[in-house]
């Protein structure tokens, strides 16, 4: 039953795409193609986004941890504790990533077109850099 599932799921995004090929791919075949690609791998990537998600809740839940023993071991500590902590590093570090990406991007711009501009360029990327260490802090506290 799971994989008749599975397999329906798959073949959702199937439907539109064919009546997009089948509309648009007579003008340009090629960029028809592109797109139709394009979208499977953005459903696919969406499709295991949340099936990760789901995983990380099932098995961090605190009816998971309480069954595996290991809240008796540590005493009274609160259940949440290292998942927030971990959420605060791990979506800081993400969110520092396309803050540098974005920022880092115009400062070697800005430095190819004008070398006298690194340092204030470089001072940028150290911001957008600081927000990683924030989520470190907190997760530390």
């Amino acid at each position: 039953m799971l994989v008749v599932f599975a397999v329906l799921v798959g073949l959702v995004p199937v439907i539109p795409a064919v009546i997009y090929v089948l509309q648009n791919g007579k003008a340009s075949p090629a960029k028809a193609l592109s797109r139709l690609v394009t979208g499977f791998n953005a459903f696919n990537f969406l499709v295991g986004f949340m099936a990760a998600g789901l995983a990380l809740v099932w098995l961090a839940s605190p009816s998971a941890v309480l069954a595996s023993g290991l809240a008796q071991e540590g005493g009274a500590a609160d259940q949440y504790a290292s998942l927030a902590a971990a959420l605060s590093t791990g979506l800081a570090c993400i969110g520092a990533g396309i803050a540098v990406g974005g920022s880092g991007a115009a400062a070697v711009g800005a430095t190819a077109e004008k070398p006298e501009s690194f340092g204030r360029s470089l001072i940028f990327v150290g911001l957008s850099e600081g927000i990683a260490i924030y989520g470190l802090i907190i997760s530390f506290l």
